[in-house]
């Protein structure tokens, strides 16, 4: 039995997007570059063939694995978020104690990471330091460039 996978609504709209894409304009255009390449002529000595099959396996393989994400995909809802502590979908606000410097970090799951726009996934050594935590605690985190105290400021929902 295959395993859930927890996503947001935004990221299992974008994973039904991409395969979208990939089925409807992708794989029709491979296609149409194997009937290309085949109308050359001799397919045993013929690069163009052989390149645009390989291309055609690489897009079969990554639409079975995507279909196979949205099968087993399981939606976190926002609104039913604990913000009692920090917990997946959690937005939180934290402050480096040596610097006073606040950060804000939404975690969610791994495939949907995105620093620039604040979200950190929950495998992250900062999202796991942080997972279960309450405001008010300190957490020492180990970060590439060593160990930093971080204060938990505030809990929302993501």
């Amino acid at each position: 039995m295959t395993e859930s996978r927890y996503v947001t609504e935004e990221g299992l709209r974008k994973m039904k997007e991409e395969l979208d894409y990939l089925t409807n304009v992708m794989r029709p255009e491979i296609s149409r570059q194997i009937a290309e390449a085949r109308e050359k002529g001799d397919l045993s000595e013929n690069a163009e063939y052989d390149a645009a099959k390989d291309a055609q396996g690489m897009l079969e393989m990554k639409i079975a694995k995507l279909g196979e994400a949205i099968r087993v995909a399981r939606v976190l809802d926002k609104t039913q978020v604990d913000t009692s502590r920090v917990l997946i979908l959690c937005r939180v606000r934290i402050r480096n104690v040596n610097n006073n410097k606040e950060m804000t970090y939404t975690l969610v799951p791994e495939n949907e990471a995105d620093l620039k726009a604040g979200k950190i996934s929950v495998q992250s050594p900062i999202a796991q330091g942080l997972i279960g935590k309450r405001v008010g605690d300190r957490v020492d985190i180990q970060v590439p460039a060593g160990t930093v105290q971080f204060e938990i400021m505030e809990i929302s929902a993501g």
